[in-house]
């Protein structure tokens, strides 16, 4: 089980950076616009218009992989085992109580002396 986990946290983390840089490869909605006045957006990786439909899909694609992992991560990590399902109290150590402090004695050369109960 904890290889599982480690291995979904990997592809988490993964799809994560991946989506990270896809998404800021990715032209806004107003790029077309400034392109338009010479700003030198339209010569991009994929092409004019052929990385719109790649570089989407591509991300919907990760996100989906990002929001199953953490789903995964999510139920996995909250699942207990049958046995301990008691109170984190119920398994603490017991303590052995406290012996009461003795007072140290005083000496009788007139110094003050503690009153007895």
């Amino acid at each position: 089980m904890n290889v599982f986990l480690t291995i979904l946290l990997a592809v988490q983390m993964i799809a994560a950076v991946t989506m990270v840089g896809l998404i800021l490869v990715q032209h806004g909605k107003g790029a077309d616009m400034g392109a338009a006045f010479g700003s030198g957006g339209s010569g991009s990786l994929f092409g004019a218009s052929g990385s719109a439909n790649f570089l989407s899909r591509t991300t919907a694609v990760l996100a989906t992989l990002f929001f199953v992992c953490t789903l995964l991560l999510a139920y996995f990590g909250t699942a207990r085992p049958a046995a301990s399902s008691g109170s984190v109290l119920e398994g603490a150590a017991v303590t052995a109580p406290v012996p009461a402090a003795i007072v140290p004695s005083m000496p009788a050369s007139g110094a003050a002396q503690i009153p007895s109960k």
